[in-house]
């Protein structure tokens, strides 16, 4: 490494604005992890970056695009999809990230999802699910797991989580994958993967958040990082419906789902063709 105006250099300096660091994320967070595997993977997938963009919505999560040395979008809540849509065919020859968390892209942007992946728009989704709302005081969250606590739910969840990539598998996704913090090389090479395809991809990334939903269940982030090592099984190509995601019994991580069909714009140029004045 080398010294610049007396500091450190680092190897994703060149994709990070270093003016905005340090980062909010609490110690123990696995969000960190998550934006150094997406940035290590969008150097080495070969992809344009003067023809990249970021975007998110609101929450922990949603503030990786915003520390992104590249042309980035921090949305209203809920929706970073949206916004992603009118980029991509707004300017087709964009590569287009949305970086957000659970809470932001399946409660109040669940609808937005299951449409974006329904037209199966060329854009890449990664979701950062760490089981609540971590910014806004550790609420319930749609992938919240039954019977466990948050500030709104102090006696356990009720209510069944959502299956992240079965939502997304059922609503059109083309590719779709799960993976923890501390599977990184994985995560890494997932990313490389669903950028370099074109096609609604999707990626939930397994992350502790300590503040806000481990301490109220007695999890140290060591704790989670020993859970996602021992209880993890790695099932490439299993149908969405058969895996899990049970602090019981186990987390079936891998890529799932890796299909081709057209895109929305694939379709709407075709489309155009036919009718030009349609288009007009």
């Amino acid at each position: 490494m080398t010294k610049r105006k007396n500091q450190l250099t680092h190897p994703l300096d060149s994709l990070v604005r270093t003016d905005r660091i340090p980062h909010i994320w609490c110690p123990g967070c696995g969000i960190g992890t998550a934006f150094s595997a997406c940035l290590i993977a969008m150097k080495s997938s070969g992809i344009d970056l003067q023809k990249t963009t970021m975007v998110s919505g609101i929450g922990c999560s949603a503030r990786v695009p915003g520390y992104t040395n590249l042309d980035s979008y921090h949305t209203t809540h809920g929706r970073a999809i949206p916004f992603a849509t009118g980029m991509k065919l707004g300017n087709p020859e964009l590569n287009v990230v949305v970086f957000s968390g659970d809470g932001d892209l399946f409660a109040i942007g669940g609808n937005h999802f299951i449409h974006g992946a329904r037209r199966n728009m060329d854009i890449t989704v990664i979701c950062v699910n760490n089981l609540n709302y971590g910014m806004t005081g550790g609420q319930v969250a749609a992938t919240t797991p039954s019977m466990s606590k948050t500030t709104t739910t102090p006696m356990g969840n009720p209510e069944p989580p959502f299956n992240l990539p079965l939502l997304a598998f059922a609503s059109g996704a083309t590719y779709v994958a799960r993976w923890t913090i501390l599977h990184t090389r994985e995560l890494t090479k997932s990313i490389e993967e669903a950028l370099q395809r074109r096609g609604f991809s999707f990626i939930e990334v397994l992350a502790p958040c300590p503040t806000g939903y481990g301490r109220r269940n007695r999890e140290r982030p060591l704790d989670s990082l020993r859970f996602y090592q021992e209880k993890s099984i790695v099932k490439n190509d299993a149908h969405p419906a058969d895996i899990i995601l049970d602090y019981q019994k186990g987390i079936t991580l891998g890529t799932f789902v890796n299909v081709d069909r057209p895109t929305f714009t694939d379709i709407y140029e075709k489309t155009c063709r036919l009718d030009p004045a349609a288009c007009m």
